[in-house]
């Protein structure tokens, strides 16, 4: 069985990779102000979600997906797979809400795979309306990967497909090798990233890209003594409310269990938090930031539960200087091993989350956390021997309907991997792309049934707008705007966004 999460050996092309029987257990405390820790672990609660398999991979639509869905301006869930698809290497699809899929583009479709093989990262939607991502392999980068160092590209909602940057040209792969995660647009239009390997010390990098490709390197690890700055950053980055990127590394720090930084745009680098074993250890998921102000995140492995031999993995919540107010230890009843799912804070407040692992089967769960600190499973993957619904969980998402997809990487009717729909009943809501502008600027907002909508506001100022569908509104940031919540009034309600936007 293959470990991703932190196997530097994991980088060999592995085009049938699986993952599965990885475990978890307790939990942390939302606010500042409320949270503490406690020895008590608390123990799942059971709850019947109304869950559903939309989807199982067929093996020509794709296999193993790895990384979470994205919504586009039409509504429509995008994504991608690691393996399969028309030559065997990944693609990346469209799906309707009601689980219809469309394969916008097979990778390795160029002679060589220049054009990218084995996208292990999810798409992120860019400002312009089309998706951005990256691959394991491929690219006309050296062979020192296999088959190419990875590409970072841009792809249409239509499916046309262009290769912005080959990672590992030159020999030395001083702009890193193998991405695997989601890129994050910050507030300045530019793409930023990591990858787990190459850099001046091998030990992976952090990179700025331009919407055009031209990359930057931030940052390359391992450049103190014992790689005590951090190694092998698995995760994704994420953009703080004070403009600083924060991402974590899987090995390296203080302790040799990873790290979590903070770097500027223009690459000023600090570790705020080494990870000590018992708070957590080899983080490989992204960090996001919460309502309050709170960075909250995952480590899969780590922690005080004795279930799982070296701890089940934790989730924990993180001031910006890196103070940890709050950990939780899973204990393999209630799931273990949260490895690349990033939580998601949805509508209604809380937090959801999935681990690949633990639960009564041993295959993974769906959670939910409030923000003091209770924790419910809401679905535990493979209870039929033959695992229809999924095995080895890998994402979650809340899409403007409030319903909540996720991917599995293994399981289904095949053993490809499924998407998979679970409803609470959350509010549904709407999303400013991007989440930032000056006052005259034009933006766009996603949500549902716009159709007929009669008013916008950018934190209670109104707003000139145009509906473009009913899944798509622009409007222009009145003057006098000042930061917070985006409300559109609908024939139906009013919907407001889940976080505030920016006035810039």
């Amino acid at each position: 069985m293959v470990f991703p999460g932190y196997d530097r050996h994991f980088y060999q092309d592995h085009s049938a990779n699986t993952l599965r029987n990885r475990t978890v257990g307790a939990w942390l405390r939302g606010r500042t102000a409320m949270l503490f820790l406690t020895a008590a672990c608390f123990f799942a609660i059971p709850a019947h979600a109304q869950f559903s398999t939309l989807l199982t991979f067929n093996g020509t639509d794709g296999t193993a997906p790895y990384s979470a869905l994205v919504q586009g301006t039409d509504g429509n869930l995008y994504g991608t797979t690691s393996n399969g698809g028309a030559n065997g290497r990944g693609t990346v699809f469209k799906l309707t809400p009601g689980g219809t899929i469309t394969t916008l583009y097979n990778f390795c479709s160029s002679s060589n795979c220049v054009d990218g093989a084995v996208p292990q990262a999810g798409l992120t939607l860019g400002a312009d309306g089309n998706f951005y991502g990256t691959t394991l392999f491929g690219g006309t980068g050296t062979t020192a990967c296999g088959s190419g160092c990875g590409t970072a590209f841009k792809i249409t909602p239509a499916g046309v497909l262009t290769t912005l940057h080959s990672f590992c040209v030159l020999s030395s792969c001083l702009d890193g090798d193998t991405p695997q995660a989601d890129l994050v647009q910050g507030a300045d239009g530019n793409f930023y990233g990591t990858t787990p390997s190459g850099g001046a010390y091998f030990q992976g990098t952090v990179f700025k890209m331009t919407p055009a490709g031209v990359v930057t390197t931030l940052y390359a690890f391992c450049r103190n003594a014992g790689c005590t700055d951090g190694a092998t950053p698995l995760s994704g980055l994420v953009q703080g409310a004070n403009g600083l990127l924060y991402g974590t590394t899987a090995d390296g720090g203080l302790n040799f269990y990873g790290e979590v930084f903070s770097i500027s745009t223009t690459g000023t680098f600090n570790v705020v938090h080494n990870f000590d074993q018992t708070d957590g250890s080899h983080p490989s998921s992204t960090l996001i930031q919460a309502s309050n102000g709170l960075f909250f995140g995952a480590a899969q492995g780590g922690g005080t539960s004795t279930e799982c031999g070296g701890g089940c993995g934790v989730l924990f919540a993180m001031t910006p200087a890196g103070t940890f107010p709050g950990v939780l230890n899973f204990n393999y009843t209630d799931g273990a091993y949260p490895e690349y799912a990033a939580m998601v804070q949805a509508s209604d407040g809380k937090f959801y989350g999935t681990t690949a692992g633990g639960g009564s089967t041993g295959d993974g769960t769906v959670f939910r956390l409030t923000p003091t600190g209770a924790l419910t499973t809401l679905y535990v993957f493979c209870t039929n021997v033959t695992c229809p619904d999924g095995e080895g969980v890998n994402s979650i998402m809340q899409a403007t309907n409030g319903i909540l997809y996720g991917t599995t990487a293994g399981g289904g009717i095949t053993g490809d991997g499924t998407i998979f729909m679970l409803s609470e009943n959350l509010p549904a809501f709407v999303v400013p792309l991007p989440a930032f502008g000056r006052v005259g600027a034009r933006i766009n907002i996603m949500g549902n049934g716009f159709t007929g909508a009669s008013s916008v506001t950018f934190n209670g100022t109104p707003a000139t707008f145009t509906v473009v569908s009913s899944t798509l509104i622009t409007a222009t940031v009145p003057s006098g705007a000042t930061s917070g919540k985006i409300t559109v009034t609908t024939s139906t309600g009013t919907l407001a966004s889940k976080v505030s936007f920016r006035v810039q």
